[in-house]
């Protein structure tokens, strides 16, 4: 009679397995930080550099001439995240934030006009629009920088 014998031998499998069943009850909220600081800073320097939306589209020129969605650097300083342990928001709290995301029309409330300065001279208008110019959202090359960074978050956590 013949037969076969398998013999499987491991080196380091139950190490392995405690490791990978551990990953069940981890704690989520630090890579929900990491996250969070990554779109912020990405969606920083698409307002101060790129000038483009998360899909790579150029935002059109304002007509003040000055470097758009800069003027004042309130939109920039006001972008922050908020997190918990399964999620990652980033956003502006700044009223005008949401017409430049979404573009619109501005009209006035109580006043006949609208008066702003642009160009260095003051302007008077019955409405003002305002183009989108999506500065929120991911990148497929933000997409990548989250996976890599969940990645190292979950080698750290299973180690060599």
């Amino acid at each position: 009679m013949s037969g076969v014998v398998v013999e499987v031998h491991s080196v380091g499998l139950d190490e392995a397995l405690t490791r990978i069943e551990a990953l069940a009850d981890i704690e989520t909220y630090p890579l929900m930080e990491r996250v969070g600081r990554l779109i912020q800073e990405r969606t920083r320097k698409r307002i101060s550099q790129d000038k483009e939306s998360p899909e790579g589209t150029p935002w059109k020129p304002n007509a003040s001439r000055t470097r758009t969605l800069e003027r004042s650097g309130q939109l920039y300083n006001s972008i922050d995240y908020l997190t918990t342990s399964d999620t990652a928001i980033v956003g502006s709290g700044l009223v005008y934030a949401r017409i430049h995301q979404l573009g619109g029309t501005i009209k006035p409330n109580t006043a006949a006009a609208l008066a702003f300065m642009a160009g260095g001279q003051l302007v008077f208008a019955s409405s003002v629009n305002i183009p989108a110019r999506p500065y929120l959202g991911l990148s497929a090359d933000d997409e990548q920088e989250v996976i890599h960074v969940t990645e190292i978050f979950l080698s750290e956590l299973l180690g060599p």
